[in-house]
């Protein structure tokens, strides 16, 4: 268990449009948790993400996307740029947030949570890229964690599975 908080639900996080929020309002569901970056090698999982989305949202499926600029300053646009070009570029539908540190002392509180809850390879807790995935069950639960070459096709699986 993470000290940042109690529980998944009770980290406070900022949408996209500036708004606070927790992720109280997912309770109940399943989460999968993706840092993204538009101009990212892997940028083309939005699309993929966003079929997961469509597919399992009436099952209880909630993706979340979270901008992160730390690699190689792959999200170099602000909040309003990135929401334009998620809509434009994928019709993405799925919940985004501002823009977060996933690494480092300002790494946000979800990410140390989420880092602390599932180690990376051989243990490690820090990030390496930008659409690194994190699954979370019903009960805020983080259950997995893969890198960005793992496909959101590959979990549907997984997904599946949680879903029941």
């Amino acid at each position: 268990m993470s000290t940042t908080a109690a529980s998944v639900y009770d980290i406070s996080v900022k949408a996209i449009d500036g708004q606070q929020t927790t992720l109280e309002q997912y309770r109940g569901k399943v989460l999968l948790v993706v840092n993204v970056a538009s101009k990212c090698g892997f940028t083309g999982q939005y699309k993929g993400l966003e079929e997961l989305q469509r597919k399992y949202k009436d099952r209880g499926l909630v993706v979340l996307g979270f901008p992160c600029n730390q690699f190689m300053g792959q999200e170099p646009g602000n909040e309003e740029e990135i929401k334009s070009f998620c809509s434009l570029k994928y019709d993405v539908t799925f919940p985004m947030f501002a823009k977060v540190d996933v690494n480092g002392g300002a790494a946000h509180p979800l990410y140390q949570h989420l880092k602390d809850a599932a180690r990376g390879t051989l243990g490690t807790r820090g990030i390496k890229w930008n659409f690194t995935k994190f699954l979370v069950d019903r009960n805020g639960n983080v259950v997995s964690r893969r890198g960005p070459t793992t496909t959101p096709q590959q979990l549907e699986a997984e997904i599946e599975k949680l879903l029941g």
